[in-house]
Formats: C-alpha cells, sequence, structure tokens
C-alpha cells in the first residue's frame, strides 16, 4: 500500500491508504512468507474445493479444482501477510520451521472448555491447542 505525506488532521504523519495496492517488495515478502505455509485442501459440495493453512486458519480460499483452490488459498495468506507486514505485526513463522516440543497443561472448568470450543469453532479452528495458542501469543505479541 502507498501512503501519503499528510494524515486528515494535517499533523504530517503518515497514514496508508487501503485504496492503494501494496508496494511491490511487501508484496514479494508476503509472498515468500506464504509459500512456507501448510496448505489444507478439503473437497466441498457447494464451493468444490476449500483451502486454508494451519499458520493462519481464519484465512480461507476456494476454487473448481484443488489446483484453483491452492492458487486462490496462496494468494489470500499472501495478503493476510502483506497486510500484518504494513501494519508492523509479525506474521506468523511456517509451521515446519518450528517444531513443538513444549506442552502446557491449563486446567479448565467444563464451562469454561465449553465457551472456548465454541469461540474456536466460530473463528474457524479444528480444536481447542490451536486457537487457544493463536489467541493468547496474538495478543501477547500485539497488545503490548
Amino acid at each position: 500500500m502507498l501512503t501519503r505525506s499528510k494524515h486528515s488532521s494535517g499533523n504530517g504523519k503518515k497514514v496508508i491508504d487501503p485504496a492503494e495496492p501494496f508496494r511491490p517488495a511487501i508484496l514479494q515478502k508476503a509472498r515468500e512468507i506464504a509459500h512456507g505455509y501448510k496448505l489444507t485442501i478439503e473437497k466441498s459440495d457447494r464451493l468444490g474445493y476449500i483451502g486454508s493453512s494451519v499458520e493462519l486458519p481464519t484465512v480461507f480460499a476456494d476454487g473448481d479444482t484443488p489446483q484453483k483452490c491452492y492458487e486462490a488459498a496462496l494468494e489470500a495468506l499472501s495478503v493476510a501477510v502483506a497486510a500484518m507486514l504494513e501494519a508492523g505485526q509479525t506474521p506468523p513463522q511456517p509451521a515446519a520451521f518450528m517444531k513443538r516440543t513444549t506442552q502446557v497443561n491449563v486446567r479448565l472448568t467444563h464451562e469454561e472448555k465449553t465457551m472456548i470450543a465454541s469461540a474456536a469453532a466460530k473463528a474457524g479452528f479444528k480444536g481447542l491447542a490451536d486457537f487457544i495458542r493463536t489467541t493468547v501469543l496474538d495478543r501477547a505479541l500485539f497488545n503490548r
């Protein structure tokens, strides 16, 4: 995305114009990152095929064929990563990059587990662990 030289308030700060495309360097870096993500493609009766990634499970794309779905998912992931980069955020590392070897045990009430499972399903996660990890890491990294 390109920037304008002045904020609408006239304070001189540069702001991102959401109508402008991503800068080529940002988009190229985003595509390189997205190419490292683990994609899953599933058959859908309504949409043909649906694709998403382990690293960004709430980013989806569809296509008539597995190849078209793969290409659409890769583009959707690239756009999501580019938006994160432009916002100064750090996109997730590819799942294969870091092996998860440390476990944390969290005790929940039955009601807490039910509420978290419902929130995870609504957000598009397939399980509690990915939802909890993603939510906590997002908060720890981006809401300091």
